[in-house]
């Protein structure tokens, strides 16, 4: 049993948080909250997740640092998996023999497994901004109860930066995530086309399209490897400041 969850609780963006002290001794009220959590998502009760969270010793910035993390290697997992679909693309339209039908289930399946990484990648930004703006509202908040005035300042200071470096990593992410559909659509509607037209007419018909779509391929990678690198410099900042 504690197996199976162990298996499930690592699977959410949190798992290096918690496994990280309670790797065997996690109580059950956790477990049952975290299973919730996993069923149901995040987005509907991320507040009272992050309360149970913070009840115990969890901040809103670790969360924040965890949650950017996953995000990051959800972007690399997707870059990976739709580079892959586009080699099997790139197979199909320039097939010279061989059984077609297993080439192209295989970049139906490439194609499947991507667009669930798309997925992945949209729901792991939405945890980001979910935690952010939960850290953010309450640190504000938190600047009111100060009555040193020089503590005020400092902390205010730090809010700043620290949004200012959320700002360009979001951005960043968002502008790589924005990317993925316009590489997706024409895949999924050549994909679709040869589910009944499988045959050497056909692919010829579809090679120009390859150029297109590697193009775009081409500026998604990009994106995301700028959107990945601006990831760990918030995390490298986070780090840093909890040192």
């Amino acid at each position: 049993m504690m197996r199976s969850r162990q298996a499930l609780l690592r699977n959410t963006p949190e798992a290096f948080i918690l496994f990280s002290v309670h790797e065997v001794t996690m109580s059950n009220v956790v477990f049952s909250v975290l299973l919730l959590l996993a069923t149901f998502g995040l987005s509907s009760c991320d507040k009272a997740y992050l309360a149970t969270m913070e009840k115990m010793g969890y901040a809103k910035r670790d969360i924040l640092n965890s949650r950017v993390k996953s995000a990051r290697d959800a972007q690399e997992e997707a870059k990976k998996d739709i580079q892959s679909a586009l080699d099997q693309f790139g197979r199909v339209v320039s097939y010279e023999g061989g059984d077609l039908e297993a080439t192209y289930k295989k970049l139906s399946g490439e194609l499947e497994t991507s667009e669930d990484s798309a997925k992945t990648v949209r729901k792991r930004i939405e945890d980001v901004e979910s935690v952010a703006d939960a850290l953010f509202s309450e640190w504000e908040q938190e600047l009111g109860q100060y009555s040193n005035a020089d503590l005020r300042r400092k902390s205010q200071t730090k809010l700043v930066q620290t949004k200012n470096r959320y700002k360009d990593m979001l951005s960043a992410m968002k502008r790589a995530e924005q990317r993925i559909e316009p590489v997706l659509r024409p895949l999924r509607d050549q994909v679709l086309y040869l589910k009944h037209n499988l045959n050497a007419r056909a692919l010829a018909a579809i090679k120009g399209e390859l150029v297109k779509v590697d193009a775009h391929v081409d500026q998604l990678i990009k994106d995301m490897n700028r959107s990945i690198a601006e990831a760990d410099k918030f995390i490298q900042s986070m780090e840093k400041e909890s040192d």
